[in-house]
């Protein structure tokens, strides 16, 4: 189109096209300044500060920020103010910096925060997650099962296997998840678990839905069940057993099975094989039927 020789209504429509694809295009680096204020630990310290924090305040209190950036940490709070993770507070007539204090969003960003979702940022922005994004278009012309295994040459699961970091860091994530989740569960969905004795948690990672679940209920045998490699080093206690295996070979009998966020990372076979060991393991209940009780998202058509 011809902006110099179209009507205004085209060049608005043309305009208006072109920043809906600049919006996408730079969409990415909303998340990246959320990231670098996890990395310097900026929502902890204002938190700590106790009352609204100028970036003079906060340049200081930053213990390992390089002198010829201080500059630059205003522009970063100016742009998490925009994405709603900071607002800004008048200090008074004689201060003339005004001060930073969290959202309720950042909130959730704080290390001790009960429901803090920081470990879930930093395992989705791993430059070895990012990666894989790269290689979206060569998987669709391959047999892959996932874009990962294209830029890595093995799956996700593999890869953990042999790499300690990107390991811890996904179980963290699944932990902080997890925390939300037993929340809701014990709070408003405690009918789920009455009359059950036992109960399989498949894929249940280091067990923080467990330990919440099985304390809230002392009478039921709770299993966590996941790869031998997740379970390294982690002892029984009580009511709570931790078994290693292969959800697609068995699954430990029970009363019930729990499969939270597992049935999302596999394809519509693989599902079906999952959820066949579901059914062998509740099976041999006599009259009573067991049941299998599934926490993952689901999109509207």
């Amino acid at each position: 189109m011809d902006m110099a020789n179209g009507s205004e209504e085209n060049v608005n429509e043309l305009l208006g096209a072109h920043a809906h694809v600049w919006n996408h295009l730079f969409s990415f680096i909303r998340s990246m300044p959320l990231k670098c204020t996890i990395d310097l630990g900026i929502p902890d310290i204002i938190q700590d500060h106790g009352k609204p924090m100028t970036v003079t305040e906060l340049v200081v209190a930053l213990p390992t920020l390089d002198p010829t950036k201080a500059c630059n940490i205003y522009r970063l709070m100016r742009v998490l103010v925009h994405l709603g993770f900071f607002a800004r507070q008048k200090l008074g007539d004689d201060r003339p910096e005004d001060g930073y204090v969290l959202t309720n969003a950042f909130r959730l960003l704080l290390n001790d925060h009960p429901l803090s979702v920081t470990p879930l940022f930093k395992v989705v922005l791993d430059p070895i997650l990012i990666w894989n994004w790269h290689f979206l278009g060569a998987w669709f012309q391959n047999n892959d099962r996932s874009s990962f295994e294209t830029a890595h040459g093995k799956t996700f699961w593999n890869y953990c296997r042999h790499d300690p970091h990107v390991n811890d860091l996904f179980n963290e994530a699944m932990s902080s998840d997890s925390r939300l989740a037993d929340s809701v569960l014990i709070g408003r969905c405690k009918g789920v678990f009455e009359g059950l004795n036992s109960l399989v948690d498949v894929g249940g990672d280091t067990g923080t839905l467990g330990k919440a679940i099985s304390d809230a209920f002392p009478h039921l045998k709770y299993t966590v069940f996941d790869l031998p490699h997740v379970l390294t080093g982690l002892q029984d206690s009580g009511n709570l057993r931790y078994v290693g295996g292969d959800m697609f070979e068995e699954v430990p009998a029970a009363d019930a099975v729990l499969l939270k966020l597992i049935l999302h990372d596999w394809n519509h076979d693989e599902c079906l094989k999952i959820l066949k060991q579901c059914n062998e393991a509740i099976s041999n209940r006599g009259e009573q039927r067991g049941k299998v009780i599934i926490i993952d998202m689901v999109l509207r058509r």
